[in-house]
Formats: structure tokens, sequence, C-alpha cells
């Protein structure tokens, strides 16, 4: 299988969907991953607080642990947009490399950049037959997200977590909290599930062929 996963940020897949990717990843699945966006962050006088580069390296460690070949699209934080120049790169890609599969962010998920790309990614992966939608923040959206599809990532979540913690390395650009709140999460779609850890999705598309 030839899987997709995309993301605004770097450490969007990773908390997303990186116990999914393991599994892909255990099957011999070829995992693609992009990353739209740089995420070096600026102040209110423009001035550089954290580097590109810092955290590009980051990625390059999480993605070696996913199994996964890394994208970068080199879009600007916080000022992705449903447009012509995303959408051709996308497209670009997804009509090369004819994927089976597609991670994304929920389209209701609240995060600008977010949205925009996955409007986009759905745009152009409409040849795709399948679409998994995830969630890699704890904020609410007007629509909450609500998993109609699960992952068993049990046995999983331990490298999972290592693959995050490589953006606390240098950058300390993923907080404990977070990595405590998706853990939780995991553990109660594992007990809805009875099992110990899953990954909860909510399918946008779902073709079987």
């Amino acid at each position: 299988m030839n899987v997709l996963a995309v993301g605004s940020h770097f450490n969007n897949i990773e908390i997303g969907c990186g116990g999914a990717l393991l599994k892909h990843k255990q099957k011999g699945d070829t995992i693609t991953l992009f990353v739209a966006a740089t995420s070096g962050i600026l102040n209110s006088e423009r001035r550089e607080v954290r580097k590109d580069g810092t955290v590009f390296r980051n990625a390059q460690e999480a993605a070696h642990i996913l199994g996964g070949k890394l994208i970068c699209g080199g879009f600007e934080t916080l000022h992705l947009e449903f447009e012509d120049a995303l959408n051709a790169r996308l497209v670009h890609m997804m009509e090369k490399e004819k994927f089976d599969l597609l991670y994304t962010h929920v389209p209701e998920d609240v995060q600008h950049d977010h949205r925009s790309l996955t409007r986009a990614a759905i745009h152009a992966g409409r040849r795709i037959p399948r679409i998994l939608g995830y969630r890699c923040t704890w904020y609410e959206s007007e629509i909450p997200f609500a998993p109609n599809f699960f992952v068993d990532i049990s046995g999983l979540w331990e490298t999972k977590e290592e693959a995050i913690r490589k953006y606390q390395s240098e950058s300390g650009f993923v907080r404990e909290e977070k990595i405590r709140y998706f853990k939780n999460d995991a553990e109660n779609n594992g007990c809805q599930n009875g099992v110990d850890y899953a990954e909860g999705f909510r399918v946008i598309r779902w073709l079987e062929r």
C-alpha cells in the first residue's frame, strides 16, 4: 500500500496518526509525510525565536522512526490558504505517486492552517480511494471531533511518543501536557475498542475495491 500523511506543521502527523503509520511500517507499506508549512516562529518584532532548521532536523529524525519519506512544502506558517500554489503542489505529488490512503487533519479543525491544508488535500486527493481525518490539537471547534474509525496501536505508543519527543530535543516544540493528553486519548480509544491503545479517525472517504 502507498500511504500519504499530510500535516500543516511539523509534529502534526506524529501526534495525529503516528501509531497508524508505524503499523503501515510493520506491514512494509510505502509511507510519505508531507509537511506544508515551515515551523520557524517570529516574535512581535518579526525576530526569529525558533529556527526552521532546528525543527527540520527534529522532523527528519521523527520521520525515520515512523519509516516515512519526509517532504517539506516550505509555505509560511500561519499563512496557509486554499489557493493555486498549495493545490498545484499537492496535485502534482498525488498524481505522480498514486496513493492508496491519505491521512489529513479533520476538516473541522479549528486551526486556520489545518483547515486550509485539509481542504486542499481533499480537493487534490479526489482520486485517492481512502481518506481518514485525524486530530492533533486539543482545541474544540464548532463541530466536536467524533472518531468513527480506530486503529489498534497497542505496543506502539512508546515508539510514537519517541517520534513526538524528537521535537523536544532542541526546539522545545511539544509540551509535556500535550503528550499526556494524547496518551490519555489513545487509552480511552483503546478502552472503547477492547485494546490497550488506539488512534481515532473520522472517515472522509472509504472506497472498497
